[in-house]
């Protein structure tokens, strides 16, 4: 078996760690259980590209017992747990090729060796794989059933290649799945990234003015997370109504040219390019902190950094400091990579739990329907995300109300009024 990570030594400390996730992960286990069983992935061979994390290992223990041949890289250079990757090789055979720390050539040369398993599927977080498939491997869409994709970001990029015409295999966005948004991005997300910046800062959120690029789910989730810490916090965006709801939520909401002068701490969640700029780098005051929470770490202008800086030095573990013109600091974390990956552990198992049932769920939907489904876009079937809440609930020891037979006839007529 072919493999690429730091060392096997670290095997044992990694599946320790794996099982620790598992507790935490009781709707993908019930799912594990009836793959074992079933084998529904039975004769696929599925290329991943994703965090290579605890949650991440118990996803492709899922997939294995489902019988699907499973190899997995990276999906960015920092997010790998090193100790995760030896554990999946040596105790549960899954081909890991991924490195914490990899340059750019060692991170694309793994997405080479994981499409060199000739996938019938692709699971993507960010669409690396199927990027480099369309690019470079495109004698391989003929085997390929569909894939998955995990992030906004790679729903993005995924939706922008099905409008070019270029898409080519049918893709199920598992990040649009109301299980997944909901909860993942938001309170995952949200915890996951202040986790990030303590960890590498240890620093006092309470009372800082914090400043949050965007208001998606993700942004929702990192405000509400920064004012339950104390923290005041300024949303920036582009869209107005998200805009609004900011303003309705209790935020205050300003363009970045105005909160770069007050801010003290900058995440960017947005998915989108250059939302902090040279421009707004010059305006912010010494010692600001700055950090990206979004997927690629393009969301930092960093060149146009590095060329107003008059120098730069590592003062701890994910965390740059550089100095412009006047003696100000600004310190970068992460490398401007997900902060709340680098620094930290990424969200919490029980949120990962979710995210992954859809994966599990939506890679056994590909394997039966795959064949038939246009080179489309495709939002996860809504029988699987309510069946995922379900589970979820179940697990969690919470029971709902069921509609009676008179509320259903309600519902469904037009006939009854006041």
């Amino acid at each position: 078996m072919r493999y690429d990570v730091k060392t096997l030594r670290l095997a044992k400390a990694g599946q320790a760690r794996i099982e620790w996730a598992a507790n935490q992960m009781p709707v993908l286990e019930q799912i594990a259980a009836r793959f074992r069983k079933e084998k529904p992935l039975r004769g696929q061979r599925l290329s991943a590209c994703l965090h290579v994390t605890t949650e991440t290992g118990n996803l492709a223990i899922a997939l294995k017992a489902g019988g699907a041949e499973v190899a997995l890289c990276a999906s960015n250079p920092l997010s790998t747990q090193d100790d995760v990757a030896a554990a999946l090789v040596k105790v549960h055979g899954i081909p890991v090729f991924a490195i914490k720390g990899e340059n750019n050539k060692v991170y694309y040369q793994h997405l080479v060796q994981a499409l060199e398993h000739e996938p019938t599927m692709t699971m993507d977080d960010g669409a690396d794989l199927v990027s480099m498939v369309l690019k470079d491997r495109q004698e391989l869409i003929e085997g390929i059933l569909g894939g998955t994709e995990e992030t906004t970001t790679g729903v993005i990029r995924l939706k922008a290649m099905e409008q070019d015409g270029v898409l080519g295999y049918p893709i199920v966005a598992v990040n649009d799945a109301n299980t997944k948004h909901f909860f993942d991005n938001r309170y995952g997300t949200g915890q996951s990234t202040l986790d990030g910046i303590l960890r590498a800062t240890n620093i006092l959120l309470a009372g800082s003015r914090f400043v949050v690029a965007g208001y998606g789910w993700v942004g929702r989730g990192v405000a509400m997370r920064a004012r339950g810490a104390g923290a005041r916090v300024i949303v920036t965006e582009v869209d107005p109504t998200r805009a609004l709801e900011a303003v309705m939520d209790g935020f205050e909401v300003m363009p970045m040219a105005e909160a770069a002068e007050i801010g003290q701490i900058f995440v960017t969640v947005t998915g989108n390019k250059h939302i902090i700029r040279r421009e707004h780098f010059r305006r912010m005051p010494d010692g600001a902190i700055v950090c990206n929470s979004g997927h690629f770490n393009v969301e930092l202008d960093i060149p146009g950094l590095r060329k107003l800086a008059k120098s730069r030095r590592k003062v701890k573990p994910f965390v740059d400091e550089y100095t412009l013109p006047g003696k100000r600091r600004i310190f970068l974390l992460g490398e401007g990579r997900l902060i709340n990956l680098a620094s930290a552990e990424g969200h919490p198992a029980s949120v990962m739990d979710m995210s992954f049932a859809n994966q599990a769920l939506a890679a056994e939907f590909l394997a039966k329907k795959g064949a038939r489904l246009e080179k489309k876009v495709y939002g996860v079937p809504e029988p699987i995300d309510r069946e995922i809440a379900r589970l979820k609930l179940q697990a969690m020891g919470i029971g709902v109300d069921r509609l009676t037979p008179e509320q259903k006839r309600y519902l469904a007529s037009w006939r009854e009024g006041t």
